[in-house]
């Protein structure tokens, strides 16, 4: 098993629900090739550093999981066909800082 991080921008007029959806569909894409979730962070709706297409801004998903190797082509296979996904980048985790733990509210 290796660790992996997956962004993924998605299409800025999709709903909540309709993003909430496609994220359920990523893990489960992850899930069923045997990998398990660390974390998965929705950073919300972002102005894009570039316009890609006809879209200004997008919907950040991070994800952390560990899968088998042969696994990360289909699942980059199968977000290349998803209209839904402006860009995603999957990369080996690697020497990656380690993900954050939440942070929790200051007490006053």
């Amino acid at each position: 098993m290796r660790d992996y991080e997956l962004m993924v921008v998605l299409d800025p007029n999709l709903d909540e629900a309709a993003v909430d959806a496609l994220n359920a569909r990523i893990q489960t894409m992850v899930t069923q090739r045997g990998g398990s979730i660390e974390s998965v962070e929705a950073w919300g709706r972002k102005r894009l550093a570039y316009p890609i297409g006809r879209y200004r801004d997008g919907v950040y998903i991070l994800s952390r999981f560990q899968m088998p190797p042969n696994a990360a082509a289909e699942i980059e296979r199968s977000l290349k066909l998803t209209e839904s996904v402006i860009r995603h980048l999957l990369v080996r985790a690697e020497g990656l800082a380690p993900a954050p733990a939440p942070v929790a509210a200051a007490r006053e």
